[in-house]
């Protein structure tokens, strides 16, 4: 399935109108007094996130997981080897309560996705580690997950990926940091 098929290059559609021009040509005739720039930007990131979301859950689905489901295994699978954390970890990997992560981690062990094993490095704690059965489906939903994403980038020149990655990293940087704690 191609999410965007681009047989154009970007010198031919930086003339094109987008739903976000007539947004904001729309806004400029009722607003004149406002500022509307920030949704040349936003907008279209926004419109873009939605794209985004959809391609993500067709990818999920189509390997039977869950958004939240995918969040907790690719948190392990990133670990490597031996594709474990404790579950103090995949909390802070995945931002979510601690409630939540228990039950998560209870649903993926009931469809033998994880597995939980006690900690011998504390007799008290316990790790959540991949099945093999689970490292499957992860990397199948992920390389169906980077297909999807690459038919989204397609009508952009690798170099303008590249740009528009730096850009964007410009932009998200600050609030990172907050949401980490980090300055």
């Amino acid at each position: 399935m191609t999410l965007y098929h681009a047989d154009h290059d970007s010198s031919r559609s930086a003339g094109a109108k987008d739903e976000v021009d007539l947004l904001v040509a729309a806004w400029n005739q009722e607003r004149p007094d406002l500022d509307v720039e920030p949704l040349q930007v936003l907008s279209r990131v926004s419109r873009l996130a939605r794209h985004l979301d959809r391609a993500r859950r067709a990818a999920f689905a189509e390997h039977d997981l869950e958004t939240w489901e995918f969040d907790v295994l690719t948190a392990l699978r990133r670990a490597g080897e031996p594709y474990q954390m404790s579950p103090g970890a995949l909390l802070r990997a995945t931002l979510v309560t601690s409630g939540t992560m228990t039950n998560r981690i209870d649903r993926l062990a009931a469809a033998g996705l994880v597995r939980r094993r006690p900690d011998p490095e504390d007799r008290r704690g316990v790790l959540v580690s991949l099945t093999d059965a689970g490292r499957t489906r992860v990397d199948d939903a992920f390389a169906d997950l980077l297909r999807r994403e690459r038919e989204l980038l397609a009508s952009l020149q690798e170099r303008e990926q590249q740009a528009l990655s730096d850009l964007l990293r410009t932009l998200l940087v600050p609030f990172d940091a907050t949401d980490t704690g980090a300055h």
